[in-house]
């Protein structure tokens, strides 16, 4: 039997203390253990297979030769001055371009989840429309716009190509969706008579908001924060293109010293710097996102969303509608005016184009517009897969609450790792070590889907964690008490009140498969291009018929996405998914 650490003498004083006894582990703690250890197997055995061994072989291609390695080639490339200032540029213009798009994202993402106005539907999937858009294609509408010759040349002559403010701009413009979609779906579920009631007791609207609801809001606000600064950290095709000679980043970078100057032992430097910095970056990140996390009360967004009532939210309605037909809809209304622009006016010729046979001197050994199918079917298995391991590793970061210490946040980091690793060296990692049993895939049509899967199970896990987190603890243990085993608690308790974050987990890996090209481009096979591979190899290829194809391919990617976006806002009516 186990003393209390003191106790009360009948003169109602305190004896001394008696000695700390370890506590006992109950079976129950033992079984939940064990519980969470085999959900976090599936995760970690996927990621160490399709992501630890290609990027570790790789890697050792760099900095091993003749059986000896050379780590000395580590201290030559980080004290370079010239990558000390692609470290420093590659970090200065992330957080510039998370900054911006937290500071231009939040309003609308209030608006999304607090206002019922018309076209909502169709307006939310417009807006995730540039997230799944190749960043090669980004970087060319904003060219388009910014660049010579573009809109903005035209109306007032003014560029600003090769500039820091075009890529900040093309950053907010990709990244935009994901500060709506993370934080206006959790921000859709708070009470608002929270922050009702704390207005009530004297706080201005202001006051209430910032001590309220920002709190609660602080989870998806940083795993928003988080995703953003990755993909800005990483930015390939948009600095490659905006940023000209002056400006580049770790991964522009890496593919120059890979592709272009075949030094690959500096390639592998710089991808472990990069990895380095992400990691350090995920850690200090899980440590204090669950410092500030707390249960809250969730309701059906259904009863939270009205019409805007009063001037001011009518100016913040239309402000945000502004915003976004400047920022989402213009650079989207040049790609498709371009898609029909030809040499003699607007023409249907490059659409024609695309379901024609290639001739023996094309890049596509089948039509073009079979693109479309094949990346449809491998976005459709990379998201079943991403719900799949992702799903289980939500399972296992929220099990137990916030118990489970340095192991939980060493886990909970390592499922971010792949959004922050170079593409390039993803994709030559699959290509050298998938190549030999019993892992020899490079043939198989699941190494696309696979490689999609490596970037839809971070979304899948920051998008469940906090709505996870948020569910009252005391419903799991009432369950518990009852008899309910762990996994049946998870099923009956824990998954129908995250039917939201399911269907927003669902949507964005939908959404990061159709669009996932760093990877892709090296694995995907000659005759199943996906749209982005086949996008990159017309704007590859000189000629207007060839750019002209482009574009086309451009816009049906975004009118694809818009449908499939527009089909899962109809889901999400029927069974409560935010798509």
């Amino acid at each position: 039997m186990v003393l209390p650490r003191s106790v009360s003498t009948p003169a109602g004083k305190t004896a001394a203390p008696s000695p700390a006894v370890p506590p006992v582990r109950r079976p129950r703690d033992r079984r939940g253990a064990a519980v969470r250890c085999g959900l976090m197997a599936v995760p970690v055995v996927f990621l160490a297979v399709f992501f630890g061994y290609p990027v570790a072989v790789i890697t050792a291609r760099g900095l091993k030769s003749e059986g000896h390695w050379h780590l000395g080639r580590l201290t030559e490339v980080v004290t370079d001055p010239d990558v000390l200032h692609v470290l420093w540029f590659t970090t200065w213009q992330a957080a510039a371009s998370t900054a911006l798009t937290l500071a231009l994202g939040l309003p609308g993402a209030y608006v999304f989840a607090r206002f019922a106005f018309p076209g909502k539907r169709l307006l939310r999937a417009v807006v995730t429309v540039p997230f799944v858009l190749p960043t090669v294609v980004v970087g060319t509408a904003f060219l388009a716009l910014l660049g010579r010759g573009g809109l903005l040349d035209e109306l007032w002559g003014v560029r600003l190509d090769t500039t820091v403010w075009a890529i900040l701009l093309a950053h907010v413009f990709f990244n935009y969706a994901v500060v709506v979609r993370t934080v206006g779906g959790l921000w859709a579920q708070l009470d608002p008579r929270q922050e009702e009631a704390a207005r009530v007791l004297g706080a201005g609207r202001l006051a209430a908001w910032r001590r309220v609801t920002l709190p609660a809001l602080a989870p998806a606000v940083a795993a928003a924060a988080l995703m953003v600064f990755l993909f800005s950290f990483t930015s390939f095709g948009v600095v490659q293109i905006l940023g000209g000679p002056h400006y580049a980043t770790l991964e522009v970078e890496i593919y120059r010293q890979t592709a272009q100057l075949l030094d690959l032992p500096t390639a592998a430097v710089l991808t472990l710097v990069q990895l380095a910095a992400v990691a350090a970056l995920l850690m200090v990140h899980a440590r204090t996102v669950r410092r500030r996390e707390s249960t809250l009360r969730l309701v059906d967004p259904a009863l939270t969303a009205r019409r805007p009532r009063g001037p001011g939210q009518w100016a913040l309605l239309g402000a945000v509608l502004v915003q976004i037909a400047l920022l989402i809809l213009l650079p989207l209304g040049v790609l498709v005016r371009r898609s029909f622009e030809g040499p003699d006016g607007y023409t249907l010729d490059y659409y024609r184009a695309l379901g024609s046979v290639p001739d023996s001197g094309s890049a596509f050994l089948t039509p073009p517009i079979d693109a479309i199918g094949n990346s449809l079917r491998y976005a459709a298995v990379a998201t079943l897969i991403a719900l799949l391991i992702g799903g289980l590793a939500a399972a296992a970061l929220t099990l137990g609450g916030k118990r489970g210490g340095r192991l939980v946040r060493g886990f909970d980091a390592l499922l971010m790792l792949p959004l922050g690793t170079s593409a390039v060296t993803v994709g030559f990692g699959f290509l050298i070590a998938l190549d030999e049993p019993p892992l020899d895939l490079r043939a198989s049509w699941l190494l696309v889907p696979l490689a999609q899967a490596l970037v839809g199970v971070p979304f899948v896990v920051r998008t469940m964690v906090p709505v996870l987190r948020a569910v009252d603890h005391r419903l799991r243990e009432a369950a518990a008490v009852l008899g309910a085993a762990p996994l049946r608690v998870w099923r009956e308790v824990d998954l129908p009140l995250v039917g939201r974050a399911l269907g927003i987990a669902a949507g964005f890996a939908f959404a990061v498969s159709l669009g996932e090209f760093g990877a892709t481009v090296f694995i995907a096979r000659p005759d199943n291009p996906t749209l982005p591979v086949a996008v990159a190899r017309f704007l590859g290829r000189a000629g207007d018929l060839n750019y002209g194809q482009a574009m086309a391919l451009s816009t049906i990617l975004m009118l694809v996405c818009a449908v499939s976006l527009f089909v899962l806002e109809r889901i999400r009516t029927q069974h409560a998914g935010e798509f």
